[in-house]
């Protein structure tokens, strides 16, 4: 088995074409074929089932596909710390929910430069699963978020809590109508909203993320709830405004890392992480004073969301 196998077979299981992961890998429809086979054979199982609508999963190749990716990222983290630049002594890797990356963790990656100038920082973009699955795979060396979730080996440390406001494009408009936009933060303000507002039907409008939340009502005008943090530079523009008398939710942020990292720096990403959660107030971190959308830089998809199994971690707050 080589890894342009397990890229093949992956490119495979995304098209759900033989012809397509052909386009996409850059080799003939043949090569494709010749490369699965050859997977098949070393790991003496059928991966695909091939019919006119194009290739399906076995069962044993869902299995694998976990596995798949898993090898992917692996080897692209080892080819990242081999290839360290000699001035250099460390990497870290980082992910993160985007609203913590709006104002919050920017100011982290700061310090660290600053303090530690000969660590080299990626920084990554992710939701829940995909960060826990990634934590538990050894490809990011810290994840914070919102909703973590349980697995062994982990230890998952509360930082600060957010304050969820109710903004708005009109201070008159306070009421949640078709112009409110539910943003998912997730099931602990699913909890909160669900008891204030317990006859709230369906909402017209409905966002994966706050910054897309945000967009929407500057756009078109509206509701949503955002951090207080993240809201706090458009009211101070005078882009948007926080609902009088409007209820406030609780939301914690969490840093999850293993228990035992092999960094040499994980040390010190947390204490300086620590260090800037002791700094801020709660109205730092937003950035933008634009009263227009923003455009997209460099967000796609959204990422998979795999759930990691495991066992429940301790939780400790500083």
């Amino acid at each position: 088995m080589d890894i342009d196998q397990v890229r093949t077979f992956l490119a495979v299981a995304a098209h759900g074409s033989f012809q397509e992961a052909a386009n996409r890998v850059h080799v003939t429809q043949s090569t494709v074929s010749a490369r699965i086979q050859g997977l098949e054979h070393y790991l003496n199982a059928r991966l695909f089932v091939r019919n006119r609508s194009g290739a399906t999963l076995t069962p044993a190749g869902r299995r694998f596909l976990r596995h798949a990716k898993t090898l992917v990222l692996t080897l692209e983290q080892a080819r990242h710390d081999v290839g360290l630049p000699s001035r250099f002594r460390a990497s870290i890797t980082i992910g993160a929910r985007i609203a913590l990356w709006d104002g919050f963790l920017p100011l982290w990656a700061g310090r660290m430069r600053e303090q530690a100038p000969d660590v080299s920082i990626s920084s990554e973009i992710g939701f829940e699963d995909d960060l826990m699955r990634r934590i538990v795979e050894g490809t990011l060396d810290l994840a914070l978020m919102y909703t973590p979730q349980h697995s062994a080996g982990l230890q998952v440390e509360h930082l600060f809590d957010e304050t969820l406001v109710l903004v708005t494009s009109d201070p008159q408009r306070t009421e949640l109508d078709d112009g409110y936009v539910y943003v998912n933060w997730g099931p602990t303000f699913y909890a909160q909203h669900s008891k204030v507002y317990p006859n709230l039907e369906r909402p017209a409008q409905m966002a994966n993320i706050g910054w897309l939340g945000l967009q929407l009502i500057l756009s078109n005008g509206g509701t949503c709830f955002v951090p207080e943090r993240i809201a706090a530079s458009y009211v101070r523009a005078g882009c948007l405004h926080v609902a009088p008398e409007s209820p406030r939710f609780l939301l914690p942020a969490y840093v999850v890392y293993p228990l035992e990292s092999e960094s040499p720096v994980l040390d010190a990403a947390l204490s300086t992480l620590h260090a800037v959660v002791a700094d801020r107030s709660p109205t730092d971190g937003g950035t933008s004073t634009e009263c227009t959308p923003e455009p997209i830089a460099g967000f796609g998809h959204p990422l998979e969301q795999l759930h990691a199994p495991g066992l429940s971690p301790e939780i400790k707050r500083p």
